[in-house]
């Protein structure tokens, strides 16, 4: 794999970090329009996949099924923070199901809403496996499992008909054969796929361009459609996913991944980006994301201002004083 330096951090005017990785920039017919490093380099999804693991559940109907709201839809494809609102419509989609949230095997941690900013939890704050990032994801893969007369003990494993579902519509959502994806476990022990770093960003051209699409086209509407009406549930309050979609004004289609892995799909121009950053680091890979979108010229005046803290910047310590920089430097090349 061919990596590139993407963010120089600073300081004293020295070089103390540099964070490689590579940026692939993609169209809906599966052209690589830009790059930086490899956009072949084979990459886990993690996170990033949440919208086209839900394909199964959204073709078959499930939404209308079971009356899932819009906001539920995007917590199928959320990273959220655990916020009341997150968790109450978690119970909510299990409710409708039938389902006990104790079937949930997504396991429990610390929400994010905590975690991500580095505070501690209330003293009599307790956490469940509703409160975990990725419950809504489960609440509809167990959906899913309850509209087909699936067995929900073991919904998880690999040769699940829910994950094999999964696994042939994320392959023809990124064009793909199905057995050419490495599978990994994810940290909410879900089956996850790695693919090239294209890959990823030609489904969420696809994903963003919704209606148009003609394989997908109803599903890819429901799911990016919820995504960016509803940012606040596919991340939460202060998170990265919120502020792009958020600035995107209805056009973004975000979701970033564990271990430093993003994409961003542009409704109107048919294109979307996958950037990994290989050291995990994900001010770099937010400053990266930033960084690429400016250069593609997707940002006005107002979206590069309202992105600015998300992006290289100067870097202060506790008591306000500069003391370095978080530099972009590489320059996204035609391949």
């Amino acid at each position: 794999m061919q990596l590139e330096p993407l963010i120089q951090l600073t300081r004293g005017g020295l070089t103390e970090n540099l964070h490689l990785g590579a940026v692939a920039v993609v169209n809906t017919q599966g052209a690589i329009t830009a790059q930086a490093g490899d956009p072949q380099w084979l990459t886990f999804t993690r996170s990033c996949l949440k919208a086209l693991q839900a394909l199964p559940f959204v073709e078959s109907g499930g939404p209308a099924q079971f009356g899932f709201s819009a906001q539920q839809v995007a917590l199928m494809c959320a990273s959220h923070n655990g916020e009341q609102k997150h968790v109450d419509a978690a119970q909510d989609m299990l409710d409708k199901a039938g389902v006990s949230y104790k079937t949930l095997k997504c396991g429990c941690h610390v929400p994010l809403q905590f975690s991500f900013f580095d505070k501690a939890p209330p003293a009599d704050f307790v956490a469940d496996v509703r409160h975990n990032n990725c419950s809504g994801k489960h609440s509809g893969f167990l959906a899913y499992c309850v509209q087909h007369g699936h067995a929900l003990q073991d919904y998880l494993e690999p040769e699940h008909p829910l994950q094999q579902a999964i696994r042939r519509d994320v392959a023809r959502a990124v064009g793909m054969d199905a057995n050419d994806m490495p599978m990994g476990i994810d940290g909410c022990s879900a089956p996850n796929y790695a693919m090239p770093l294209w890959r990823l960003a030609y489904g969420y051209a696809r994903l963003a361009s919704g209606a148009q699409d003609a394989e997908f086209g109803a599903s890819f509407a429901t799911l990016s459609n919820a995504m960016t009406s509803h940012p606040d549930m596919v991340s939460g309050t202060g998170r990265n996913d919120l502020a792009f979609m958020q600035v995107g004004r209805g056009d973004w289609v975000s979701k970033v991944g564990a271990d430093a892995v993003q994409v961003v799909g542009s409704k109107e121009r048919g294109e979307a980006f996958a950037i990994k950053i290989i050291d995990g680091n994900k001010p770099a890979l937010y400053a990266a994301s930033v960084e690429v979108m400016d250069q593609l010229g997707w940002l006005d005046a107002g979206q590069r201002s309202a992105l600015q803290p998300w992006r290289a910047q100067p870097i202060v310590n506790a008591r306000g004083i500069l003391v370095g920089e978080r530099i972009p430097t590489f320059k996204l090349q035609k391949p």
